[in-house]
């Protein structure tokens, strides 16, 4: 009898500590941020009206299993979308969250977020002081975490890990597809400036945000389309993907990367279309990922891989890539990224385009705070990276809203969606 009350107790301690599984932004309809008024209910609100960092800020909340949680809360939004992209062009800017966030009002990820969208606001502006582009910020919440006590909620890494790979595959992709259609058909107008759409995944949120564009990427660089006569630059998803501390295997990489590599030069015009940054000392994709994979991944069969495309050498096990995380697969990395020393001139956003044109394959480049370096495996204009982060720049798997690191998302999007 004791030991039944015990179980039931566990089980109501268990259950009662439970996240939230309800929708967070249930007020559809339009909100100007003001002093005395949050807005934090509503699903569309606008950020620093007036000023130049104005935002449009949107949320998309997604459930367990990647379906919408309010189809309703996706068509609003999009609706707004249409109707602004009708009379100006659009600079928008999808976030998706990782483990241990959500959408509810003050996490941290949405706070960050609106930061980095204000800024974004204020270069646009500058750089297009005639005909700046609203800036969008979309944010794409789910149940990053399932038990909200803080300790033992690490214990939900691989459940959440496989919700992830759910919300990208289903309600993600459909939003994603829906805001490139709204870009696709404001830039058939022929704007002074085209609209250009960013997506940028964190975490497990970077597993989801993979999970919905992998194909597609794969799709957009081969470009076998119909009477095509010639090969031009590789496209991608919308302008430009960034995932962040991204938590899924190397192997998923790896299809992407033997394309990339496959492909012995591209022309100087080449933007960047997948980027993907890790900290060297993330310990949550660098350790306890590795673990995890390492019993689902033991009666699975595994072989070695062997390549030259282009006199560049590839070696690895496909075992070690199953159980690693693509940020940390050495073979598959392609840069690094330091700071750059405090006696050197910052660039600025203006130069972000001619210095990724005028790249070497052996020289490093840098933009704004950070220096990029290759690491000779890959042919200068690869259009995606997979970059090594030094710690100073990237201390730990949440550490990734750090100034500099902003600053370089920010010059990447430059360079991607300059005009």
């Amino acid at each position: 009898m004791a030991n039944r009350l015990i179980l039931i107790a566990s089980l109501v301690v268990l259950l009662s500590a439970c996240a939230s599984n309800e929708i967070y932004r249930s007020e559809f309809s339009d909100c100007v941020v003001t002093e005395r008024q949050t807005c934090e209910s509503h699903a569309i609100q606008l950020h620093n009206q007036g000023t130049d960092q104005e935002y449009l800020l949107g949320f998309v909340e997604i459930d367990d299993q990647g379906q919408l949680r309010n189809r309703a809360q996706m068509q609003v939004l999009l609706n707004e979308l249409y109707a602004l992209a009708a009379k100006e062009s659009l600079l928008i800017n999808v976030f998706v969250h990782g483990w241990h966030h959500s959408a509810a009002p003050g996490d941290a990820n949405i706070e960050s977020f609106k930061d980095s969208l204000a800024e974004l606001s204020v270069i646009e502006n500058k750089l297009h002081i005639n005909t700046p582009r609203k800036v969008v910020g979309i944010y794409v919440g789910w149940r990053g975490e399932s038990i909200a006590i803080p300790g033992v909620n690490n214990i939900t890494f691989w459940d959440r890990k496989n919700t992830a790979h759910e919300v990208g595959h289903l309600g993600t992709a459909e939003l994603l597809l829906r805001l490139e259609e709204i870009r696709n058909i404001k830039n058939t107008q022929e704007p002074p400036i085209k609209s250009r759409l960013i997506v940028i995944g964190h975490s497990f949120g970077g597993a989801a945000v993979y999970s919905a564009t992998a194909q597609i990427l794969a799709d957009r660089f081969i470009n076998s389309t119909k009477d095509k006569n010639y090969v031009g630059d590789a496209a991608g998803f919308g302008d430009l993907v960034v995932l962040l501390n991204p938590a899924f295997e190397a192997l998923k990489y790896a299809p992407l990367y033997d394309l990339a590599q496959a492909r012995c030069s591209y022309f100087p015009e080449q933007s960047p279309r997948l980027v993907i940054l890790t900290s060297e000392t993330d310990w949550a994709t660098k350790y306890a990922f590795p673990a995890g994979r390492f019993f689902s991944t033991v009666f699975e069969t595994h072989g070695a891989i062997e390549r030259n495309d282009c006199n560049l050498p590839l070696s690895y096990s496909e075992g070690a890539a199953d159980r690693q995380t693509a940020g940390h697969f050495k073979p598959l990395q392609s840069h690094e990224l330091h700071p750059v020393d405090q006696n050197m001139t910052t660039t600025g956003y203006r130069q972000a385009k001619s210095i990724w044109r005028a790249q070497q394959s052996a020289a490093p480049m840098q933009f704004g705070h950070v220096e990029l370096k290759s690491l000779g495996r890959t042919v200068a204009h690869n259009p995606y990276l997979n970059v090594k982060v030094d710690k100073r720049l990237i201390a730990d798997h949440n550490d990734v809203f750090r100034p500099e690191i902003m600053e370089f998302v920010r010059m990447l999007i430059v360079i991607s969606a300059a005009e």
